[in-house]
């Protein structure tokens, strides 16, 4: 078993260096890639002294000590990776601490209270671990809490040995000592495959959440792009075929921005377009979901809102613009942006219902921008 410990983690060690290899990696994954690499090392000293090739004043202290180091290493890369990056102040004191209460047990080891002080920490370092996974339960995948119940579990298993054998010497009934040996080294073992292949199959699932994120998201403003924008209407388009109030589309489009741009350099434009965005944030609901079209054209989707109050909110807003002056790195800036406003109807595609938002807006630049305008009204109903 020590030796299938050993092995396992260097084929691990071996994968984690192959996996986005060449590519820039992440803190967490250099700092997991230390701890199997310590683990493998830890079980190799401690194969070697179960078949004398090492002596046990050697093997024992050093081997332990570098295992105790693999498995913190371990749990402060979950950690790391769900957003702790100030893990190593409290784990390397605790780390200290535990080699050293490990140590005093060796030395004056007259009950076996080498194996509960091993078992206890083990167990502590992996229950550690299952906590920095469960810092993601809500709203995380089934992978995350199946890994985190079941790392948990495996954890209380290691740690049962040492409470056990402390509790009763002697066993207790059929789970005697070297039954408690054999299930704490399966569930060493198991923990070893689920910690790094977990880890492998957690950090890709995060990439491709990460991928499927900027499929929709627009990276400079933080909102929805076109995609993103026309997932969130899709919804509100079909539900206009019953009956109920009204869902609004506001397109809005900043006027003159391209003088911004030659004036100050796109840097700035940027930076103008970003502040912009919080600006039209802070006007709406929770509900509400703005979203960029192309270039400095945004749409507005307000649920359940006829157009009188869609047309308020677009003043609102445009008021909001007008009056903000932005700060960039040469300059005070300031501009204003043009609305076009609608609902959606019963019988409009997205095409229609996006070429009547966009005369409305066209309307408003052609009587001076810095303006709302009203969409086309709907056709009287046939008698």
């Amino acid at each position: 078993m020590l030796l299938a410990l050993a092995l396992g983690n260097l084929t691990l060690c071996a994968a984690l260096f192959f996996f986005a290899h060449g590519e820039p990696k992440p803190a967490s994954l250099s700092t997991f890639n230390i701890a199997r690499q310590c683990q493998a090392a830890a079980w190799l000293l401690l194969y070697f002294r179960a078949n004398g090739v090492l002596p046990d004043p050697v093997s024992i202290p050093a081997g332990y000590t570098v295992l105790f180091a693999g498995v913190a290493l371990e749990a402060g890369a979950l950690w790391e990776a769900a957003g702790h990056a100030r893990w190593r102040r409290l784990a390397y004191p605790l780390l200290a601490l535990a080699v050293a209460a490990f140590l005093i047990c060796y030395y004056i080891d007259e009950l076996g209270i080498r194996v509960v002080a091993g078992a206890l920490i083990l167990g502590a370092c992996y229950l550690a671990a299952a906590a920095a996974l469960a810092t993601g339960w809500q709203g995380g995948t089934l992978l995350r809490r199946f890994l985190v119940l079941t790392t948990g579990a495996l954890a209380l298993l290691v740690a049962a040995r040492g409470v056990l054998v402390l509790a009763l010497p002697g066993g207790w009934g059929w789970l005697s000592n070297a039954m408690l040996q054999m299930l704490s080294s399966g569930a060493l073992y198991l923990l070893m495959l689920l910690g790094g292949f977990g880890y492998l199959l957690l950090t890709r699932e995060q990439l491709q959440q990460a991928l499927t994120r900027l499929d929709l998201l627009d990276a400079l403003t933080d909102v929805p792009n076109r995609r993103g924008f026309f997932d969130k209407l899709a919804p509100w388009m079909a539900l206009a075929r019953r009956p109920g109030p009204a869902t609004a589309l506001v397109l809005l489009d900043l006027d003159q921005f391209k003088r911004i741009n030659d004036s100050y350099g796109h840097p700035a434009g940027d930076a103008v377009l970003r502040q912009v965005i919080e600006v039209c944030k802070a006007q709406l609901r929770d509900s509400d979901q703005l979203g960029r079209m192309t270039g400095v054209q945004f749409a507005l989707l307000l649920p359940r809102t006829e157009l009188p109050e869609a047309l308020l909110v677009a003043e609102r807003m445009r008021a909001a613009v007008a009056g903000a002056a932005i700060k960039t790195e040469k300059a005070m800036v300031s501009l204003t942006a043009s609305f076009g406003v609608t609902t959606v109807r019963a019988d409009d595609s997205a095409v229609t219902l996006f070429k009547r938002a966009d005369d409305a807006l066209q309307l408003a630049k052609q009587r001076g921008r810095n303006q709302v305008a009203e969409g086309s009204a709907p056709a009287a109903p046939m008698s």
